[in-house]
């Protein structure tokens, strides 16, 4: 009897949907905010401070965390997973409204609400369950898409706001939203039996027990909150995190004001974006290696000396130094938030315990760009900012390092 052909493995379909997912909401969010920010100006006459303020707003997300975490938990990653593309769906095909400064935060809140579960939610929550063997480079592969998307989606952004505007930009992110969102609905599933069918038919029995097992194991959120390595963990993931805010969305406008052109500094955000999907592949494997605590470490690191040089630079020579210094380590922080939270509390309680993780963040995500556009205003540049996020990134080494397996007693 003819052996029945193996079929293609869902969990390869499941993987694109969060690597498009990811890309999508941080390349529309994160890396093409710099691309918006010259028209809006231009338009409404706003500084760059009422701007960035924008960006604030992502404490909406980082408060609203625990809760999206905690349904993702109980009712599966799935419906908060379409329901966070429509709401960046709505926030930006409203934006093309905008006409006072309040409206532009409103669309933000609404965007920023759709963060957690378009992005680490999902990743978190479906990458270890359909690749229990291999999370750390699969985890690694699908957050590569927060790069595609970061060299992409600014590009988009940059030829349809030349050719009709900012407002058909925002229009286009939009309709991306809501079709993936229909992607998702049709392809993603959580259900135990639907996975481990899925893994019989494409030849992956043996890791069915692996998956079930993964999915049970680990600390409850009460557990974790008494866990030293769980806390040192946190806020160390939580200084690494001033790098997305603080750091990443000003970096466009930083290079123009080294000496870049236009053009220049729109292709020097995409090489950091095409960095990261070496530097979230290599450090996705590391995390195998040497452990996602080690990786984490080191990845900070190498974004602490690559800040300070941009932020001494004087010319677009230097700045180029600090691009590729800040890139290597940059892209594998993606991967890493999602892997070192994992390692310490497992699966169980994820999306609840990840949700509490990311509520913490609100100091980076709030914080951030506000004083990044306050020293911006104030000194004419974003060196002296940049300089106080590599002590914040020095401060999250340092705790990383602290955060040791806890010996069990005997």
């Amino acid at each position: 009897m003819p052996a029945t052909p193996l079929r293609l493995y869902r969990g390869h379909l499941v993987a694109l949907v969060v690597f498009a997912s990811s890309g999508l909401t941080i390349g529309s969010v994160q890396y093409a905010f710099g691309e918006f920010v010259g028209p809006l100006r231009a338009e409404f006459g706003w500084t760059q401070t009422q701007i960035n303020l924008a960006l604030s707003f992502a404490l909406i997300a980082n408060l609203g965390a625990p809760l999206i975490g905690r349904a993702a938990d109980r009712w599966g990653i799935r419906p908060i997973l379409v329901l966070s593309l429509l709401a960046l769906a709505v926030g930006f095909l409203l934006r093309p409204l905008i006409s006072e400064l309040w409206h532009l935060y409103l669309f933000s809140s609404l965007v920023y609400l759709g963060f957690p579960g378009a992005t680490l939610f999902a990743v978190g929550k479906l990458v270890k369950l359909w690749y229990p063997a291999t999370a750390g480079r699969v985890t690694g592969a699908v957050t590569s898409g927060n790069n595609f998307g970061g060299l992409t989606l600014p590009a988009l952004a940059a030829v349809v706001i030349a050719a009709a505007g900012w407002r058909a930009a925002y229009v286009a992110y939009g309709l991306l939203s809501v079709a993936l969102a229909v992607v998702a609905l049709l392809v993603v599933t959580e259900e135990r039996t639907k996975v481990a069918r899925a893994m019989d038919a494409s030849g992956r029995a043996h890791l069915s027990g692996h998956s079930a097992a993964a999915s049970a194991e680990g600390l409850t959120l009460r557990e974790a909150l008494r866990s030293r390595r769980f806390l040192l963990t946190m806020v160390g993931l939580v200084a690494a995190s001033f790098t997305y805010q603080g750091v990443l969305t000003q970096l466009r406008q930083h290079f123009q004001e080294l000496g870049m052109p236009p053009a220049q500094a729109t292709i020097g955000l995409a090489v950091i974006a095409a960095m990261g999907v070496g530097s979230k592949l290599l450090f996705g494997r590391a995390s195998e290696w040497i452990t996602a605590r080690w990786s984490t470490v080191i990845s900070v690191s190498l974004q602490a000396v690559g800040v300070t040089v941009l932020a001494l630079a004087s010319g677009p020579t230097a700045g180029w130094v600090g691009i590729v210094i800040f890139g290597t380590g940059f892209g594998g922080l993606g991967a890493l938030l999602v892997l070192a939270v994992q390692e310490v509390v497992g699966m169980k309680q994820f999306g609840t315990v990840m949700g509490v993780v990311q509520s913490a963040a609100v100091v980076s995500l709030a914080g951030g760009p506000l004083l990044a556009g306050i020293v911006h205003d104030a000194t004419g540049g974003y060196g002296p900012a940049f300089l106080v996020f590599a002590g914040v990134f020095v401060v999250g080494v340092l705790l990383m390092v602290a955060a040791r397996p806890e010996q069990r007693p005997s």
